[in-house]
């Protein structure tokens, strides 16, 4: 193996649902040769889920396949097929929700993220989970944050950001109801996102980033006329996150600050809630972007858009957000290969930390 392929960061992808398009964009980028050659690869699946995903996409897979309780090869010049061969094929149809499909995903998310813990990946990845499929496996299921935390034994703080070609989307709040957010906002949480979201961008290659805070309320408050979040809690923030050498600015006008930011002005905009973010970051490029777990020993990266189950099968699916997320988790976890002392190279050491 070349010393250019050894120095390589390795990317640990787990297939996810098998009843959407997961497995066709597993096949689309592992056939990709601007993938391929950014990063070491191990995919954790089942093998014939994946050879349907190439069947509809029309590509063919050079793949070496292992078993579960096979020794990792060193050499990962071509992907590494972990072939859990775990599929309940009979259990599982296209377009539907199915305890089947969240458990085969969630057994693959499960072997990624063990891998990177083991210090055998430096970033993980994974096609897209149905939140609902997996919440039949495991039925505290909220998001793959918790899931992630709960498995890792990780007790601080992660968030997850979206991500667009050159505009990052942070928020203090995310999976909650609405008329909670406003009791969720505190100078401690802001002060704590914005520090989370420079340390991510930085981590990205972004060396001096740039942070717009939206605002809450309309017209962010419009001088306390339409609320006073502003001028109680997130401009406070702000004032005292600048204070701490972070480079943010606002609070902004939510209606407007996406304008801002497309155009150059800013790197991230942290927003107060899910929505807020959510809805600018899909209609500016729903096939392109990417969401990242930020926070974690490692990164993760996926597509931002979900399983799209009504699609599945048909062989359209775009494989341009799956692209991303691996090209971003490859850039991420090469810093991460950086810093890291090398870990250990044993498949029954990520089985012992899956079972303990």
């Amino acid at each position: 193996m070349s010393s250019q392929a050894a120095d390589r960061p390795v990317i640990a992808l787990a297939m996810g649902d098998p009843s959407g398009i997961s497995p066709e964009l597993a096949a689309r980028v592992l056939a990709d040769p601007q993938v391929l050659a950014a990063a070491g690869y191990i995919v954790i699946g089942d093998r014939r889920v994946l050879d349907e995903g190439a069947r509809l996409a029309k590509v063919s897979l050079d793949l070496r396949q292992i078993g579960p309780e096979e020794p990792l090869p060193a050499d990962l010049a071509k992907p590494v097929f972990i072939d859990l061969a775990h599929a309940e094929l009979g259990a599982i149809r296209r377009g539907e929700i199915s305890l089947a499909g969240g458990r085969f995903a969630a057994e693959n998310f499960r072997h990624a993220l063990a891998l990177a813990q083991k210090g055998l990946a430096d970033a993980v990845s994974f096609t897209p989970f149905n939140k609902a499929a997996m919440r039949l496996h495991v039925p505290h299921y909220d998001d793959e944050i918790s899931f992630t935390a709960n498995f890792i034994g990780f007790d601080g703080v992660a968030k997850e950001f979206n991500i667009l070609e050159g505009l990052w989307n942070a928020r203090v709040t995310s999976h909650v109801p609405l008329k909670d957010v406003s009791a969720l906002l505190t100078r401690e949480t802001i002060i704590d996102n914005l520090r989370l979201t420079e340390d991510a961008l930085r981590a990205s290659g972004i060396a001096q980033p740039r942070i717009a805070v939206a605002g809450l309320n309309p017209h962010a408050g419009d001088g306390g006329n339409f609320g006073r979040e502003e001028i109680d809690t997130i401009g406070p923030a702000v004032e005292e996150a600048k204070r701490l050498g972070l480079g943010c600015d606002g609070p902004f006008p939510a209606d407007t600050v996406f304008v801002r930011a497309q155009r150059g002005d800013f790197d991230a905009v942290l927003t107060m809630y899910h929505d807020q973010g959510q809805i600018a970051m899909k209609l500016i490029g729903f096939d392109a972007g990417v969401t990242m777990l930020g926070g974690f020993p490692f990164p993760i990266c996926t597509p931002a858009h979900g399983t799209a189950y009504d699609i599945a099968g048909k062989g359209i699916a775009n494989p341009g957000a799956t692209r991303n997320a691996l090209l971003l988790a490859a850039k991420m976890g090469a810093a991460r290969r950086r810093a890291r002392p090398e870990g250990a190279h044993s498949l029954k050491e990520v089985r012992a930390a899956m079972a303990a």
